[in-house]
């Protein structure tokens, strides 16, 4: 069969044959209907990624470890649980029995396999108790992720929602999807930090972050008062580090600012369900909209080192 393989630390996947997979006791054979290409994945490939130890020993190995197809009868179903050097950007996949299951009627595969990366916004939800009426913050808004999250925040109930990004043409574009304002983070660091002030009104209840380093230690320094004051919480909620993996966090920004942080993972083993249900209900009745570009797997190359997209998510589907 055909898969995408990459030979070298941070090389880019080739199309090329690779033997045919043989299923043992207990697990299925699976042929591939979509993968979405996720920033965890190159991370992974380039070794940059808390979990790429076990993908660079396994070398040359096959990339992404999840993604959507049927099994031998034709139920379209989610699967999971690959381990290197054995990936998801393949015809087909071994997968085990409980690594797998059906995809609900009315969501078509490419949608499908970006499911994951909706429900990492009910974060803000799961993890941060979001209640309706609260002003959500989303870092990173004009990602992917992040433009999945303004609209779960609306949907959700947000009463005002601020997007951040890099990106002037893509901020400019979160107005279509309910974002009251927008904080350009290219802004030198002082004028970030009275942007950040500038734009919360009342205060940010939660903070959806999928950027880290520069952009939230600045954020961090916006909501420390200057003078000894009890603010209402803002509950962050940790989820990517697209701006970087660390920063620094003097101890009265949590002391005096009321900010607390949080996990995405937080509450996500008792909430996954609803929030995957709520997602599925989203997605269906066509109140969230999920972009996605798809290529074929023979073009992968090609499609492994594009950096055109803004927004949409890259998925891999069969030739």
């Amino acid at each position: 069969m055909k898969a995408a393989v990459v030979t070298a630390r941070g090389g880019v996947p080739e199309y090329r044959d690779v033997p045919d997979p043989h299923p043992a006791e207990g697990q299925a054979v699976l042929r591939v209907e979509a993968v979405a290409v996720e920033n965890v994945d190159r991370a992974i490939v380039d070794g940059t990624h808390y979990t790429a130890a076990a993908f660079q020993a396994a070398l040359p190995a096959v990339p992404c470890f999840d993604g959507v197809g049927r099994t031998p009868d034709g139920t379209l179903v989610g699967f999971g649980g690959l381990q290197p050097p054995h990936g998801a950007l393949a015809e087909y996949v071994v997968v085990p029995d409980r690594q797998w299951a059906p995809i609900p009627e009315g969501i078509e595969a490419p949608t499908a396999a970006v499911l994951a990366t909706a429900i990492t916004g009910m974060c803000m939800k799961t993890a941060a108790g979001l209640q309706p009426g609260e002003t959500v913050l989303v870092q990173g808004a004009t990602g992917v992720a992040g433009r999945l999250a303004v609209q779960i925040a609306r949907l959700l109930g947000a009463g005002r929602v601020v997007g951040t990004g890099r990106d002037t043409t893509a901020l400019a574009s979160l107005a279509d999807l309910g974002v009251d304002a927008v904080i350009d983070t290219t802004a030198p660091d002082d004028d970030l930090v009275r942007s950040y002030r500038d734009t919360a009104g009342e205060g940010y209840d939660v903070i959806v972050d999928f950027l880290w380093g520069r952009p939230t230690e600045l954020l961090c320094r916006a909501l420390t008062p200057e003078s000894f004051a009890l603010p209402k919480p803002t509950r962050l909620v940790q989820v990517g580090e697209a701006a970087g993996e660390a920063f620094e966090l003097p101890a009265r920004a949590l002391r005096t600012s009321g900010l607390e942080i949080y996990g995405a993972a937080r509450n996500l083993m008792t909430g996954m369900a609803d929030a995957y249900a709520q997602v599925v209900e989203w997605v269906r009745s066509g109140e969230l909209h999920v972009d996605v570009t798809t290529m074929p797997l023979s073009g992968i190359a090609e499609a492994w080192q594009r950096t055109d997209l803004r927004g949409s998510r890259l998925v891999i589907v069969p030739d």
